[in-house]
């Protein structure tokens, strides 16, 4: 399988190019579909969150340890979601959930959702991330903002999000004018309600902005009470094909 080469730590991300970053499905038996949709040679991977309980849960589930384990064996990395809740969870708390991760579900690395963006809290998670790289030969980690931070977080992970919401606010964010020192393959973009018509427009954007790790669908959060993460879009077999083949360069 191809690699993306990581800028950082020199540790390979699954694809070339533009492709995806998947913020977490449903739990596999709600989800199945999903769950095997992403052990598809030709999708464009470059891992795929794993989200149990709103973290790693208080017991191994079988549902998901399988799910994970084909994701690894198709060369897929799994990410585990650790919820720092914008700095409101403790050291301990997070470095308990990544050991859970690890020992159930042998993850290659984390997503910290809910990251603090402000320069204050940067030391103690550089303190988190240091720590979560001691558990692993060559971790993946990605701090999920949602939103351009501080540019000092840039030099303390692997990947950072910096956009996650809807497209009628995507369509007409700018970029942060210190992203332009790094690579695409620094940053990843989460857009839901798209639709189908503005896909092209939407992956231009994602590669005018400096994006190679994506996620895009139509679903949407309805007002905030639906997860439009935990779904296919329903065009997935289209937005594949367009990235695979470069179509929307």
């Amino acid at each position: 399988m191809p690699y993306l080469s990581d800028t950082l730590t020199g540790t390979p991300v699954t694809g070339t190019g533009l492709g995806f970053g998947v913020p977490g499905y449903a739990h596999p038996l709600v989800a199945p579909v999903e769950w095997a949709e992403l052990t598809r040679p030709t999708t464009p991977l470059h891992w795929v969150v794993l989200n149990v309980a709103r973290g790693p849960g208080t017991r191994p589930d079988p549902h998901c340890l399988e799910a994970a384990g084909r994701l690894t064996n198709a060369r897929v990395r799994v990410l585990g979601h650790l919820d720092v809740a914008y700095g409101a969870r403790t050291f301990g708390e997070l470095i308990s959930d990544a050991h859970r991760y690890l020992d159930w579900y042998k993850v290659d690395g984390f997503l910290l959702h809910r990251c603090p963006t402000e320069r204050g809290a940067l030391p103690e998670v550089r303190r988190t991330l240091t720590t979560l790289r001691s558990l692993l030969d060559t971790p993946h980690l990605v701090l999920d903002h949602g939103t351009h931070p501080h540019p000092g977080y840039a030099e303390a992970a692997d990947q950072l999000v910096t956009f996650s919401g809807p497209w009628s606010d995507y369509r007409w964010s700018q970029v942060a004018e210190w992203t332009a020192d790094y690579p695409p393959e620094r940053f990843c973009h989460f857009v839901h309600g798209v639709p189908l018509g503005h896909l092209d427009e939407a992956l231009r954007l994602a590669r005018w902005q400096g994006a190679a790790t994506i996620y895009f669908t139509d679903r949407t959060d309805r007002g905030g009470t639906v997860d439009p993460w935990q779904t296919l879009p329903g065009y997935w077999d289209e937005i594949v094909s367009r990235i695979g083949t470069g179509v929307s360069e």
